[in-house]
This record gives C-alpha cells, structure tokens and sequence, in this order.
C-alpha cells in the first residue's frame, strides 16, 4: 500500500506538471492558471489580504454653529438723538425776554438809592463816608444794657449823651465797617462805645421799592441816660 501510494503520487505530479502552461478557453484572462498540491499533513497558509486602495483624505468641512452655543451678546445702542423744533424769534423778542431785563424799570440800585418809593421804603437820612445813600436803622432786636455797658468811657457824662454811627448791612441782619459820626456831648466818646458795641447789632437791611438792599448803609443813634440805655 505504500508503495502504490507513493506511485500515485508521482503520476499526480507529472501530469501536474504537463497540465501547466495549457490555455482552457472562455477565460478572459488569457487561460493562465496556476494548480497547488499539497502534501498530505500539509496545511493551506491563509490568503493575504489584497491591499485596499489608498482613501482619499476626507475634504474639512467648513465650521457648522453648535446646537448648543450660546447666543452672541447683544450691545445697546445708545439712545437716537431727537431733533427739538426751533422757534425763530426776532432780535426784538430775544431781547425782550432776557431775564436780565426784567424788572429794572422804576427800581433803584444800591448805590444811589433813586426809583419810585413805596409806602414800606426806609427812609433815607444822608450819605454815608463812602458817598452811598444812608437809611435809618431798624432794629431786629435792640442791644441789652450788659452788651452796651461794656464798652462804655470811663468818664460818662453827668447827664448821660449820645453816640452816632454808620454800619454797612451785612447777611443775618449783622452789621460791619462802623464809622463815628459824632458825639452828644462832644468829646463823650459814646460814639466809640456804640461803634465798639456794634458786632452784637441785629438790624434789618433798608427796603427800597420794596426789596431788602443787603449791603446797603444805615445810621445808628444810640441814647444813654444816667448810665442807661
């Protein structure tokens, strides 16, 4: 048995070997083929696996927004000018309505005191040192015996005297830059008394056409008798 077996394989082969390079027709492939014998125990190696043609590489696609993005922040504007209609006006009205203006008419200034008087007017009784009109002081409230008494003289009068002064009006119904005006007796020196005394005055300012003049002049007479207001 094993010789014949050996035998038949040896015919196996040369008829193998005569069967090759034989053209069979209907192939497209011009009938070449190529026959494999495999010895017994003899195991088929497993085909290789055709290279697969190279993949193009895949062309990016351009960015898509995300499903999930946030949404772009959103900028106020500031807000759109509006254009207010204007009114043209003559010079004549422009002029007429400067707030500059109103009132002037028939109202004195400060300085002369001129323009029609009202029944509240102070009363003007002089000039002051500086040349500027002088009222007669109102009180706010007269001075007390203890704020004049301090700066009495040393020798008061026997029958008692006067003191003359002018005091410019100042805010809160104070008074400053008091000048002497004179003295009853002469040389009593009451008017330095009333002058020294007059940081304390409390006295209105003079009304002119009704107005309160701040700043203006007035003229303070104060009476002593027997030591006494």
């Amino acid at each position: 048995m094993g010789l014949a077996l050996a035998i038949l394989v040896e015919l196996l082969v040369v008829v193998a070997l005569l069967t090759l390079g034989v053209d069979r027709p209907g192939r497209e492939d011009g009938g070449v083929r190529t026959t494999v014998f495999f010895l017994p125990g003899e195991k088929p190696a497993a085909p290789k696996a055709a290279a697969s043609p190279a993949k193009a590489e895949p062309t990016p696609e351009p960015d898509r927004p995300v499903a999930n993005a946030l949404p772009p922040p959103r900028v106020k504007l500031p807000p759109r000018k509006v254009d207010l209609p204007m009114l043209i006006v003559s010079k004549e009205t422009f002029a007429a309505a400067d707030i500059r203006n109103l009132g002037s008419k028939g109202v004195p200034s400060n300085s002369s005191g001129e323009g029609i008087a009202s029944a509240d007017d102070t009363a003007r009784v002089g000039t002051a040192p500086n040349g500027e009109p002088m009222y007669a002081a109102e009180w706010v409230r007269e001075p007390t015996n203890r704020e004049l008494s301090t700066y009495l003289p040393a020798r008061m009068p026997d029958g008692g005297g006067a003191g003359l002064v002018a005091c410019k009006t100042i805010a809160r119904y104070h008074v400053e830059d008091c000048v002497e005006l004179g003295n009853s007796p002469p040389g009593s020196h009451l008017a330095s008394a009333v002058r020294q005394a007059a940081w304390q005055f409390l006295v209105r300012p003079p009304r002119v056409n009704g107005r309160e003049l701040t700043g203006t002049w007035v003229k303070i007479r104060i009476d002593y008798i027997n030591g006494k207001e």
